[in-house]
């Protein structure tokens, strides 16, 4: 589905209707809006990623209380969205037992048009029901929450439900994308960022709003932030000189030789332009580049520590799991399983800060 040389934004419609519940309508609007933008907003890395242009759609055009008394306000109505590359329907409050079948005419009309011009259509939790109305889900695989299995059974018996699963693409070219309880809203997303933007945007994604497993805390989800800007033309040549010779030995007193200054003057000027310590910024790069190479190569610790400047893996595993909250080994564990597209190849970090002072990207 992605296609790197279409920068199109894709054009994402959420479908609201009355017993809508808003969490995953106004999540999945707002992480679609970060798409191709957050990252560089938050770090200084350029994002090449397709942008995501989403709005929240419905019958009529204006606001209505959903059954948890929470307002929506529709961006456009049913008549005047057309041509979706991808749907959402939020998950549904279905606990007034009244019977599915004909609630939702216009918008079974609706999808099963969008479905023929080609989008691709996706519910979270009981917003399958919604799904199944419109018989495309008949013969295919299929997950909800697990409560509404009894329904599906009643009602949509064409369906091959699999409700133990949190995530389940099926139909033609996996148009049809049904997803778990109301919490699967995140997996869903991730998905489809990855799918529509890139496996790398999606791990992005996932670190700017923390999605997935937050046992460790945050740190594992963090990134070296975006520099400061300044006008001290010393310290930004010193900082060009850094971004690019981060593994020398010695490297905060080759920069204070560069510079011509005192240390004291140094570590002082160094520590107002960029708002880090020389010591913890080439720290900060050192352990960016790692955190790189273990998501996106299999080398051993002691390789990985190496190619970022550490000649002791010990030290270097200690400094890791200080400043990111885990080993090496356990970052490699969970964020692996997004790899970076083979054929854009992996960024340092020294490109993200290079990129945020204004020199060329460096590539390993």
């Amino acid at each position: 589905m992605f296609n790197e040389s279409d920068f199109t934004p894709v054009r994402a419609s959420l479908l609201a209707v009355p017993e809508s519940t808003p969490t995953a309508l106004h999540a999945f609007l707002e992480i679609f809006a970060g798409v191709g933008v957050a990252w560089e907003a938050l770090t200084g890395e350029r994002s090449d990623a397709r942008r995501m242009a989403a709005r929240i759609v419905a019958r009529e055009r204006r606001v209505f209380t959903t059954a948890l008394g929470v307002p929506i306000a529709p961006h456009a109505d049913l008549a005047e969205t057309s041509c979706s590359d991808l749907i959402v329907i939020g998950d549904l409050d279905l606990t007034d037992g009244i019977p599915p079948a004909g609630r939702w005419g216009p918008e079974i009309q609706w999808l099963r048009e969008e479905w023929e011009r080609g989008a691709v259509i996706c519910s979270v939790c009981t917003g399958a029901v919604l799904l199944a109305e419109t018989g495309l889900l008949d013969g295919v695989e299929a997950t909800t929450h697990w409560s509404a299995a009894s329904l599906f059974r009643e009602h949509y018996s064409a369906v091959r439900l699999r409700s133990e699963r949190i995530l389940s693409p099926a139909g033609p070219e996996h148009r049809l994308v049904t997803s778990g309880g109301p919490g699967s809203w995140e997996d869903l997303a991730l998905y489809l960022v990855a799918r529509f933007a890139g496996e790398e945007e999606a791990q992005r994604i996932a670190r700017i709003f923390v999605l997935g497993d937050r046992s460790d805390g945050q740190l594992p989800f963090s990134a070296m932030g975006r520099p400061r800007a300044h006008d001290d033309a010393v310290i930004g040549a010193c900082q060009s000189w850094i971004a690019a010779n981060y593994t020398e030995s010695s490297p905060v007193k080759r920069m204070i030789n560069r510079s011509g200054l005192a240390e004291r003057t140094f570590k002082r000027r160094f520590k107002a332009a960029t708002g880090y310590t020389p010591v913890d910024y080439v720290q900060a790069l050192r352990i960016e580049e790692a955190k790189q190479i273990l998501e996106t190569t299999g080398d051993p610790v002691e390789d990985v520590a190496l190619a970022v400047g550490y000649a002791d893996p010990a030290f270097f595993r200690r400094l890791f799991k200080r400043r990111v909250g885990v080993t090496p080994a356990r970052y490699r564990q969970r964020f692996r399983s997004w790899p970076r597209p083979a054929a854009a190849g992996p960024f340092t970090a020294s490109s993200r800060m290079a990129g945020a002072i204004g020199i060329a990207p460096i590539r390993r």
